[in-house]
């Protein structure tokens, strides 16, 4: 399988070659901080099936041995790394896909953070466009 996408302004472009490990809704506080949003989904790779194709993410140290990357021009988050508790790991924000529905999310994880009305956000009402007044 191969996969690509990039950041919202286009400055930042990647291709991923091969099979993801898993792909999870993450709902940690780290998470949602960094994203502005109640959850990120993250797609997991073998390092070497990451590769720049346009542009260069700037490098942020979110913890201690934690890496999140983005776009230094429009500041979309992209992947995140973290040698010690996953070497050889990278994982991709599934959002940026240019076909994010190629990989469909497997998981929940890091519930015990998640915002509480999210365990009940499938019951809203949906609109497919944004609704008149």
């Amino acid at each position: 399988m191969t996969n690509s996408g990039g950041c919202h302004c286009g400055a930042v472009r990647y291709e991923l070659n091969g099979d993801p490990m898993h792909h999870a809704l993450c709902h940690c506080t780290d998470c949602r901080r960094a994203a502005g949003a109640p959850m990120v989904g993250w797609t997991m790779y073998p390092e070497d099936a990451l590769t720049l194709t346009q542009g260069s993410p700037r490098e942020y140290a979110s913890s201690e041995n934690g890496r999140r990357f983005f776009c230094g021009d429009c500041g979309t988050g992209l992947f995140y790394r973290n040698a010690e508790i996953l070497p050889g790991i990278v994982d991709v924000q599934s959002a940026t896909y240019d076909d994010p529905d190629a990989v469909p999310a497997q998981v929940h994880i890091q519930t015990a953070d998640r915002i509480g009305w999210m365990a009940e956000v499938h019951t809203l009402p949906a609109f497919e466009r944004y609704p008149s007044q």
